[in-house]
C-alpha cells in the first residue's frame, strides 16, 4: 500500500494524457536538472553528513497538452557521505563514532501545473502533485551492516521560469516536497524528532522541447 497514491496519480496522469485531445498543438519536452538541495531532517543531517544538503541531480518529461496546462514525470537523485555518531538528547554534543555511512534520497515526482504566457520568450509556470521518495542509508559497525531503505510518498510543489522558444531552452525551478513519516522511529532523528524526507530545492535546467502537430 505504501506506493498506492504515486500509483494513482500516475494513472491520473495517464488518462489525462489519453483524454485530452486539444485543438492546438502540444508539445512533449525532456529536462536536464542540476542544482541544490536542502533537506528537511536538517538536525539530523547536520549530525550524520556535517551539512543540511548538498548538490542534487536528474531531468523530466513534461506534457503541455492544452494552452499552457501541463502534466510531468521527473526523477532527482541525493547522495552524501557522513559517519555514525551518538547524540544522548536533542540539546547534548555530536560524538562522532568514526564508522562511514552514505545517504541517498531518490525523489519522483509527478505535477499537474500550467504554464503563464506560454509561447513567449520567457514563460514562468506553477505545479503540485506528489512525490514518491526512496531512503537508503548504508553503514557498516565492526563488520555488521546497518541498513536501511525506506520508499514513502508525500506532496510537492514548485515554481519556475522557461526562457527560450526554439527547440532548445534553459530555465530554472525552486520548490519544496513534504514526505513525513519516514524516518523517526529510531537512531538520530528519532532523538531530534524529525521524519520528513522531503525539502526544498533549487535547479538549474536545460529543455529540450519537441512540438506536435
Amino acid at each position: 500500500m505504501r506506493h498506492a497514491r504515486a500509483t494513482t496519480l500516475a494513472a491520473a496522469l495517464l488518462l489525462t494524457l489519453t483524454a485530452a485531445r486539444p485543438t492546438g498543438a502540444g508539445e512533449i519536452a525532456v529536462e536536464g536538472q542540476a542544482g541544490y538541495r536542502n533537506l528537511a531532517f536538517k538536525d539530523t543531517a547536520q549530525a550524520l553528513l556535517g551539512s543540511t544538503g548538498g548538490g542534487t541531480f536528474g531531468g523530466a518529461l513534461r506534457y503541455t497538452f492544452w494552452r499552457g496546462a501541463f502534466v510531468s514525470a521527473g526523477f532527482r537523485t541525493f547522495s552524501k557521505d557522513g559517519e555514525r555518531v551518538f547524540v544522548a538528547s536533542s540539546t547534548a554534543p555530536v560524538q562522532k563514532l568514526g564508522f562511514p555511512l552514505s545517504l541517498k534520497i531518490d525523489s519522483f515526482p509527478f505535477m499537474v501545473g500550467y504554464r503563464f504566457r506560454t509561447g513567449r520568450l520567457i514563460v514562468p509556470y506553477a505545479a503540485a502533485g506528489a512525490s514518491l521518495a526512496k531512503y537508503q542509508e548504508t553503514s557498516a559497525v565492526a563488520g555488521e551492516s546497518f541498513d536501511e531503505n525506506v520508499s514513502k510518498t508525500g506532496f510537492v510543489g514548485a515554481f519556475g521560469v522557461e526562457v527560450g522558444r526554439g527547440v532548445f531552452r534553459f530555465g530554472a525551478e525552486a520548490g519544496y516536497a513534504t514526505v513525513s513519516g519516514a524516518i523517526g522511529n529510531d537512531g538520530v532523528s528519532k532523538v531530534y524528532g524529525e521524519d520528513d524526507i522531503g525539502g526544498a530545492y533549487v535547479v538549474g535546467k536545460i529543455v529540450v522541447a519537441f512540438g506536435l502537430k
